[in-house]
């Protein structure tokens, strides 16, 4: 009885792909957070060649270790792995750019629950003011949980080209095409150097009151997560490796412990902004990545915001949610079986997020406010955070 009813309810799985768009009811609001209910997915992706040889179990026991063994048999056995679309043994020998399928009960991380609003709906154009915490396209391990799947549940708002992109950390101005055409009409100025992007941020001390320039290359580091500035040494013949970036930082305003900064990016580099303030010797005042060295070096260990965003897309196999370890277990250990049905083949269940999130990370003191152009200017409030009292 007990088999049949657990054949019955696998038979009831629907498996979700990109063509499912978000819905009104996928997202469960919670202590300040936004979850995803949990749900089905096949993540695809093709077998390289220094996979080949390997047993099916094998390689995923060695290339992604954030799951047991035990797990990846039963996977196979369960039909949950497969092979160019059949369900294999857990012998199978794995041969190069074969298709490799995980169905998997997707966990999204939490963001924050701050409404996307919007700022401007145009015929080809929609501006809206970015939360922060949320990513402005599925990436990673988010899928729902971004900016254009909310305004797709939300407004039915879709399909949705985003011009620029924000950090996920990052609030402010985000500005959507709303047809290929005009966002290519509008990347076709960024690339010409047509468009003025204008940030602020909240810094530690007294920023100068002259205008500041830096150039200085940066130098992204994938596997860390965060960027680092390169300077020119004359005494050295070590070409440098950072991509050459330029911002102008201006202030506004300062209390005598904090300023808040007009922040203009020629460049647009990987935590260029942030990591050019840290450079001035004044870095964003809420920045962990870059307040210090110190600082820094804790928060890669630990699985802060930063951190675990980079986790998030270097330890999945082209975002098929395969976890390379477990740093730290879930800090909000719900009972939500009244949210969605437990799987009892998911190492995620039953808590709504996945494990190594600390679900606990703020707003970045950094907000995008205007970006113009030749004959177009759009522009987002300002956050309660610039009021210097």
């Amino acid at each position: 009885m007990k088999r049949k009813r657990e054949e019955r309810e696998e038979m009831e799985i629907v498996w979700q792909t990109p063509a499912n768009p978000p819905q009104p009811q996928d997202y469960i609001l919670r202590n300040g957070r936004r979850h995803v209910r949990p749900y089905y997915f096949e993540f695809i992706s093709h077998a390289k060649n220094r996979w080949a040889g390997k047993t099916i179990v094998d390689l995923f026991t060695d290339e992604f270790k954030g799951r047991p063994r035990d797990y990846y048999v039963s996977a196979v056995k369960s039909g949950r792995i497969q092979v160019d679309g059949q369900i294999v043994p857990v012998s199978y020998i794995v041969q190069p750019s074969q298709k490799i399928s995980h169905f998997l009960h997707r966990h999204e991380p939490p963001v924050m629950a701050l409404d996307v609003s919007i700022l401007q709906k145009e015929p080809d154009v929609l501006t809206v003011c970015k939360p922060a915490s949320v990513p402005v396209h599925p990436c990673g391990q988010y899928r729902k949980n971004t900016v254009v799947g909310i305004l797709q549940a939300e407004h039915d708002l879709a399909p949705l080209f985003p011009v620029h992109r924000l950090d996920r950390l990052v609030s402010g101005l985000l500005i959507l095409a709303r047809n290929a055409t005009k966002a290519d009409h509008f990347r076709q100025q960024i690339e010409a150097g047509e468009v003025r992007k204008e940030y602020i941020a909240k810094v530690i001390g007294v920023f100068p009151e002259e205008e500041q320039v830096v150039n200085a290359n940066v130098n992204y580091n994938a596997r860390e997560g965060r960027s680092s500035v390169e300077v020119d040494n004359p005494c050295s013949d070590r070409p440098l490796k950072g991509k050459t970036a330029c911002t102008k930082f201006t202030r506004i305003s300062t209390n005598g412990t904090h300023s808040v900064v007009l922040c203009e990016p020629i460049t647009g580099r990987t935590h260029q902004i942030r990591v050019h303030l840290q450079y001035t010797g004044h870095p964003i005042a809420n920045d962990m990545l870059y307040l210090s060295e110190v600082v820094a070096q804790r928060s890669t260990e630990g699985m802060g915001a930063d951190r675990a965003a980079i986790s998030g897309a270097t330890h999945y196999l082209l975002a098929s949610g395969l976890p390379c370890d477990d740093r730290s277990s879930e800090v909000e250990n719900t009972d939500s079986g009244e949210d969605f049905s437990i799987d009892p083949m998911c190492t995620n269940c039953p808590n709504l997020g996945p494990k190594g999130y600390d679900g606990n990370e703020e707003a970045l003191w950094l907000h995008c406010i205007r970006y113009s152009g030749p004959g177009w200017s759009y522009e987002c409030p300002y956050p309660d955070w610039a009021l210097l009292s």
